[in-house]
């Protein structure tokens, strides 16, 4: 079974978006970041699929997580 693809909408000085990719790259999970403060398209992309306008979003295959939720994304990558 593959991994998910896992794709992280992020600004720069977002400190959770900082906690969510350093635990994601700590638990060796590939990600795509998009930078929604300098790529408005991706901004759109990400309030379009999740509602929100807060970062991070982080969308692991068909699931959306708004913020760093770390209980949540542990369960979403075990599957």
């Amino acid at each position: 079974m593959a991994e998910p693809k896992v794709v992280i909408y992020s600004t720069p000085t977002c400190p959770h978006c900082r906690r969510a990719k350093e635990y994601l790259t700590g638990k060796g999970i590939a990600y795509v970041d998009h930078n929604v403060a300098e790529d408005r398209e991706k901004a759109r992309e990400m309030i379009q699929k999740s509602g929100q306008m807060g970062v991070p979003v982080i969308v692991i295959g068909d699931e959306i997580v708004v913020g760093f939720d770390q209980p949540l994304l542990d369960k979403l990558l075990s599957r």
